[in-house]
């Protein structure tokens, strides 16, 4: 990088000048930056939304909570609604992230999630916004019966226990077992899904038949324990999303019940 010289020392000042490639980085990041974002703000709103509707729908006239399989069997119904909603942000995350690593001539050069949805949809059809849709169905339906059934469950487990409030730490505490119990759900589900999409093919025949034939491989192969290989590094990324996401959720629950119902 050229330095600029000081005015005394007679030298010609240069002005600092910027890596193309940085410009590249900083752009194409804000690109999947809005495309990560719209994903969220329909599948997250859309899962946690209908949970704590059919939730609070299901809760007993006495307050009795439903049962952990019936919040289970909630958690997968807003789970896979949740990503039928998300499928098309996530098919434009994807792409967009891909696309720095495709040649030159082969880039799509989306300029925002926006327009990756109106040129997928007029390029390749509107079925094409929703492919993949029913692996990223099975998958939500898995995480999200275990991380919001658990997550309720453990919730009621501490407020029963006369040694919690229904406070920040409460539910601190309750998403960080749940943050547990999802990570060892989801882990084998994600090798899974891994395994599908990277699969290679071997004398003209894929590597794998199908989910079910992957597990079987893999624990005959590789040990029963490697279906949760990798599980600290996951849980440090699951658990605090989980935390946030929960604690953010109650906070807001309260405001509008405070502002909306409390009259």
């Amino acid at each position: 990088m050229a330095a600029a010289a000081s005015p005394g020392g007679g030298g010609v000042a240069l002005k600092p000048r910027t890596s193309p490639k940085s410009v590249k980085f900083l752009f194409g990041g804000l690109a999947g930056l809005s495309a990560g974002l719209l994903r969220q703000a329909t599948y997250t709103t859309t899962r946690l939304g209908i949970y704590t509707v059919l939730f609070e729908r299901l809760t007993g006239a006495d307050g009795t909570p439903p049962s952990f399989l019936l919040k289970a069997l909630i958690g997968m119904t807003a789970g896979a609604t949740g990503a039928f909603v998300g499928t098309p942000a996530e098919v434009a995350l994807i792409r967009m992230t891909a696309d720095g690593r495709m040649p030159p001539d082969q880039r799509r050069g989306y300029k925002n999630v926006f327009d990756a949805l109106l040129r997928i949809a007029r390029e390749e059809g509107i079925p094409t916004l929703w492919r993949g849709c029913i692996p990223t169905m099975a998958r939500a339906v898995v995480v999200n019966a275990a991380q919001l059934a658990s997550y309720s469950q453990s919730k009621q487990f501490l407020l029963d226990s006369g040694h919690f409030s229904d406070n920040i730490f409460c539910h601190f505490c309750a998403s960080m077992i749940s943050g547990l119990v999802t990570t060892a759900a989801s882990m084998p589900v994600d090798i899974v899904k891994t395994r599908i999409q990277n699969m290679r093919m071997i004398d003209g025949k894929p590597e794998y038949k199908n989910g079910l034939d992957v597990l079987v491989k893999v624990v005959r192969y590789e040990g029963f324990f490697s279906l949760w290989k990798g599980f600290t590094p996951y849980y440090a990324r699951l658990g605090p999303h989980t935390v946030l996401t929960f604690i953010f959720l109650e906070q807001m629950n309260k405001a509008y019940k405070k502002l909306f119902l409390s009259g």
